[in-house]
């Protein structure tokens, strides 16, 4: 995989933390410290429903993507949803995330996956560009989810 991207693991948990803490407050997403860590926890150990790749250098990165595994009969097997994608305000616009894109792309395509899908909050036009240049296409679908109470 690209130098841009590594799998993140358990040493990288402080540090993701605090990158999910920042994009969930970006987003407006509602969740509390041991929510998320119960939730990124098994990402980082080896779990086979997903990922989670940090961007940038090793010691000091400056986003992450997290990816989860799933099946589809109608893409022919194997698929992907990026369930976050998230990179520091101050380094956004630098080709980064176009970059990052590319490379989980690449490895994604080499281990299997047949597509990758993802959501885009109503009115983010810059993400929609990023998308659409790295190859990205709108399904006509909407997208629905059921929790549990």
């Amino acid at each position: 995989m690209s130098q841009l991207l590594h799998l993140a693991t358990l040493d990288d948990l402080d540090r993701l933390e605090q990158m999910v803490d920042a994009y969930h407050s970006f987003e407006g997403i509602q969740t509390d410290a041991e929510g998320r860590r119960a939730a990124l926890e098994p990402l980082l150990d080896g779990s086979p429903h997903g990922a989670i790749w940090m961007i940038g250098p090793k010691m000091a990165p400056v986003g992450y993507i997290a990816v989860s595994f799933g099946w589809s009969i109608e893409l022919g097997g194997m698929d992907a949803m990026i369930d976050e994608f998230w990179i520091r305000e101050a380094v956004r616009g630098r080709g980064m995330g176009t970059e990052a894109l590319a490379a989980l792309q690449k490895a994604l395509r080499e281990a299997g996956v047949h597509a990758i899908s993802l959501e885009i909050a109503p009115g983010n036009s810059t993400a929609e560009r990023l998308y659409l240049r790295s190859g990205f296409q709108a399904r006509g679908f909407h997208l629905m989810a059921w929790r549990p109470k």
